[in-house]
């Protein structure tokens, strides 16, 4: 899980979600790249971080992309953030036996029904054989992840306008990875709110 370094955060905001990383990748103490992204969308209201071996990364993220297309060709509609979750979960417990050595992170908005109109955010994360947890405030996970948790209880507010969660997420991953020898190299940010999603790229320390 240290061998090439990184972190994820996701956090919920009042009817949006965001989710970031740093943008390092490293061979344990050797930096190799700073354009090294741990988060890949699935569709305009969903996002997932893998943060963990590189090789791995690429691994999973073919696997997902095929298994996404496939339920989309079968069903016909895109799939939901409860529903993604659960099919990252089988993909890993799958390999239980030689895992992926990845604690992916879960960030997006429900599609609105007849019960639920308005899009309600979600964000999980598990570990490497595929635990679920759905937190109803914060999701970290990476070499970092232990700042990132001090960070983000001390920051985060109930409620977050998207431009206040872009700020408080940024803050939270920022501080953190400057506490973190392997994460780090700048970070992208990811806003999903219900009409577009809202992407910018931070410059940090790159000592």
């Amino acid at each position: 899980m240290e061998y090439n370094g990184g972190s994820v955060v996701a956090m919920i905001g009042k009817d949006c979600v965001a989710i970031a990383s740093d943008l390092r990748l490293g061979q344990q103490s050797v930096g190799v790249a700073m354009n090294f992204e741990k988060v890949f969308p699935v569709n305009d209201k969903l996002y997932y971080g893998l943060p963990g071996l590189a090789t791995d990364v690429y691994t999973l993220r073919e696997q997902l992309r095929f298994r996404v297309n496939m339920y989309r060709m079968k069903e016909e509609r895109e799939i939901t953030p409860k529903t993604f979750t659960h099919l990252l979960s089988s993909t890993l417990y799958e390999k239980r036996f030689g895992p992926y050595f990845l604690e992916p992170v879960v960030a997006g908005l429900t599609t609105p029904t007849e019960l639920e109109p308005k899009p309600k955010p979600f964000i999980s994360t598990m570990d490497t054989i595929g635990c679920i947890t759905t937190p109803k405030d914060f999701a970290v996970a990476g070499t970092a992840q232990d700042k990132l948790y001090g960070m983000a209880e001390g920051l985060w507010e109930p409620d977050l306008e998207p431009e206040d969660l872009f700020e408080t997420i940024s803050q939270t991953l920022l501080n953190a990875v400057d506490r973190d020898a392997l994460s780090g190299w700048g970070a992208i940010v990811h806003v999903i709110t219900h009409d577009k999603v809202i992407t910018r790229q931070l410059r940090s320390r790159m000592d």
